[in-house]
C-alpha cells in the first residue's frame, strides 16, 4: 500500500509542479480544488458503480467514468481502482485510463517546459508563429 501511494505521489509531481509554476497564488488553489473535487466525485462514481454491480442495478457507463478521469479525476480513479478493486483488471478500460493519465502528464511536462511541445506541434501543423 505504501509503495502504491508513493507511485501516486510520483504521478502527481509533474501536474503539481506545473500547477505551481503556471498558476501560482490563487490559481494554484483553484487547480488543487478542481483536481480534489474531480477526484472525489470520480471516486464516488467508481464506488457507486461497484455497489450497483454487486446488486445487479444499472451501471455507470465507462465513458462517463473516463470523462471524469479526463476532467481531472484520474487520481481519485486510481485510488478507487486500488482500494475498491474496481475496474482494475479490465484491459480495455485500463488502457483508456492510463492513456488519460499520460495525457495529463504530457500536458504538465509541456507546461513545465514552457509549452515547447505545443509550439512545435502548432508550427508543424502550420499554426501561428510564436
Amino acid at each position: 500500500m505504501i509503495r502504491g501511494l508513493l507511485f501516486l505521489v510520483l504521478l502527481l509531481a509533474a501536474p503539481g509542479g506545473a500547477a505551481w509554476r503556471l498558476a501560482g497564488g490563487n490559481g494554484l488553489w483553484f487547480l488543487l480544488g478542481w483536481y480534489g473535487a474531480a477526484s472525489g466525485l470520480t471516486f464516488f462514481l467508481y464506488a457507486d458503480d461497484k455497489r450497483r454491480a454487486g446488486g445487479g442495478a444499472g451501471r455507470t457507463p465507462e465513458k462517463i467514468l473516463h470523462f471524469f478521469e479526463l476532467a481531472g479525476g484520474w487520481p481519485g480513479a486510481w485510488l478507487a481502482q486500488r482500494w475498491l478493486r474496481h475496474k482494475s483488471a479490465k484491459p480495455g478500460f485500463q488502457f483508456a485510463f492510463w492513456l488519460i493519465v499520460g495525457v495529463h502528464q504530457l500536458i504538465a511536462v509541456d507546461g513545465l517546459l514552457g509549452w515547447r511541445l505545443t509550439h512545435a506541434a502548432a508550427g508543424a501543423l502550420g499554426g501561428a508563429p510564436r
